[in-house]
C-alpha cells in the first residue's frame, strides 16, 4: 500500500491557503487549510509536524488506476513546470472540497433547525408554565 500526500500553497485573495491532497488504496482525499499571511517554509514545516494529524480530510473519492510507465525526463520537467505555473489546485481537490462543503452546509442546516425547534419547544413550555402559575392564585 502506497500513500502519497501533496501540499500546494497558493494565494486566494485575501488569504494564503494550503491544499493537502492524499491518495491511498485507490482513494483520493483533500483538505483546505487557511494560513492567513504568507507562510514561510518553516511555518509550513511546523504546521505539518504539529497539526497534520488534526487535519480533517474530505470523504474519499475513488480514483482511476494509472499504469506507471517510464516517462521522458524532459517531459517530466515540463509537466512539473506546468503544475507549478498553474494556480495550484487540481480539479479533483476542488471537487472533493466542494463536496465536503456541501455536506457540512446540509449538516449545519440540520443542526440549526433542530436547535430552533428545541428553542421553540422551550419557549412554549415556559409559556405554559406561566399560564399555570397565573391560574394557581384563583
Amino acid at each position: 500500500m502506497t500513500i502519497s500526500i501533496r501540499l500546494t500553497v497558493l494565494f486566494e485573495d485575501p488569504f494564503w491557503v494550503g491544499v493537502f491532497e492524499r491518495t491511498y488504496d485507490g482513494r483520493y482525499e483533500a483538505s483546505r487549510i487557511v494560513f492567513g499571511t504568507e507562510p514561510k517554509d518553516y511555518d509550513v514545516y511546523d504546521f505539518i509536524l504539529k497539526e497534520f494529524y488534526n487535519i480533517k480530510f474530505t470523504n474519499s473519492i475513488p480514483i482511476d488506476k494509472k499504469i506507471d510507465k517510464k516517462i521522458n525526463p524532459k517531459r517530466l520537467q515540463r509537466k512539473i513546470k506546468k503544475q507549478v505555473e498553474d494556480n495550484g489546485m487540481e480539479t479533483k481537490a476542488q471537487l472533493a472540497i466542494k463536496l465536503q462543503y456541501e455536506e457540512n452546509k446540509i449538516e449545519g442546516k440540520k443542526r440549526s433547525k433542530e436547535k430552533k425547534e428545541e428553542e421553540q419547544k422551550r419557549k412554549f413550555e415556559l409559556k405554559q408554565q406561566k399560564k399555570k402559575e397565573k391560574h394557581k392564585g384563583h
